[in-house]
């Protein structure tokens, strides 16, 4: 006969393993134990949770799976990133990287298997949307980094980016509820403020991110503010073009009181002249907010190429003329694949 498929736990709140264990004729507080074995301990099997009964135990085996991540590769990079190749209990495969600097120490997280949004200059576009990532597939990535610091390090983890594989806004709710998870201090006890959730600019979910009074932060990879040249290189421009995504930041901002970061790369004979850097300062005056120039990590022998440094230094002119916050950030882990835009490049695995 064919097994049943066993429910992961972790699927379920405090509230449903309560009853599940009143139903069983368990104590109520048995799922609080079982909760912080899950969520603060980040336990990966029943039989670890040494101050519950074998019975229980045994009962929770039974009815319910912790379909924990693997890190099935790690890679280690000369100035000291790592990067994680994660199998989830499906055999899918994402990535997520550690990004070490003297004052901190960053866990880029994916949120979705592939991606939907065909931006033309990320690698992980080509790999398609395949699914979303649970809740807790995203929470383990976390985790595994921190351990990951704490061991290689001997440091903390001090802050969280969605900017791995995937689009974080189009995985709403599981994100969302992720974050919860990081947070609480039934979980990792993290702080809000310490995590940035990254879009290409998905206006209505930016709207609901400020209904839903997030305390997180934002960024938008925003990459031009000229909706012609935005549209060649993101798709989603044509449904969320430019003046649409800027009346959504100013609902945010207007709601959350929280200044935006703008990720930005600068193209080569896309967009490296001053017009664009001129539109860029002027979307910039919509609300408060400041620009990562981000450096461009080729992903083949293909259109885009990095601009020069000429054209860097214009652009961090024109801002700081107009008073913008402008910082140039120079990439890591790109001997690995690791750096932003090349999540999934070279990793056969992640090609299945």
């Amino acid at each position: 006969m064919e097994e049943v498929k066993k429910r992961d736990i972790r699927q379920l709140s405090l509230a449903e393993l309560e009853q599940f264990f009143l139903e069983k004729g368990e104590k109520k507080f048995r799922a609080k134990q079982v909760y912080e074995w899950l969520w603060n301990k980040s336990l990966k099997n029943f039989d670890d949770m040494t101050n519950i009964s074998l019975e229980t135990r045994d009962l929770l085996k039974a009815h319910f799976a912790i379909n924990h991540i693997r890190v099935d590769l790690m890679q280690h990079s000369s100035d000291g990133t790592i990067k994680n190749a994660v199998k989830l209990y499906d055999d899918k495969i994402v990535e997520s990287v550690l990004i070490p600097t003297s004052k901190r120490i960053t866990a880029c997280v994916s949120s979705q298997v592939g991606c939907s949004l065909d931006c033309n200059f990320c690698a992980t576009a080509r790999l398609k949307r395949m699914r979303n990532l649970n809740p807790d597939e995203i929470y383990d990535q976390v985790v595994a980094i921190k351990n990951e610091a704490e061991t290689y390090f001997q440091r903390p983890l001090t802050n969280i980016v969605f900017m791995g594989m995937g689009e974080p806004l189009l995985n709403y709710a599981n994100v969302l509820t992720a974050i919860d998870k990081i947070t609480s201090p039934e979980g990792l006890g993290m702080a809000p403020r310490r995590i940035t959730v990254s879009t290409v600019g998905v206006a209505k979910m930016i709207t609901k991110l400020a209904d839903d009074g997030v305390k997180f932060n934002l960024a938008v990879s925003l990459h031009s503010a000229i909706n012609e040249t935005r549209s060649r290189l993101m798709p989603i421009n044509d449904s969320n073009p430019v003046e649409v995504l800027g009346e959504a930041l100013k609902y945010w901002y207007q709601k959350t009181k929280r200044k935006v970061t703008y990720e930005y790369v600068i193209w080569e004979g896309v967009n490296d002249d001053e017009k664009h850097a001129k539109a860029l300062a002027k979307f910039c005056k919509l609300i408060p907010s400041k620009v990562n120039i981000i450096q461009y990590n080729p992903i083949d022998e293909g259109e885009f190429r990095q601009a020069s440094q000429e054209s860097v230094d214009m652009y961090v002119r024109v801002l700081e003329s107009q008073g913008i916050i402008a910082k140039v950030r120079k990439s890591r882990g790109q001997d690995i694949d690791a750096a932003c835009g090349q999540l999934a490049n070279k990793n056969e695995v992640a090609k299945i």
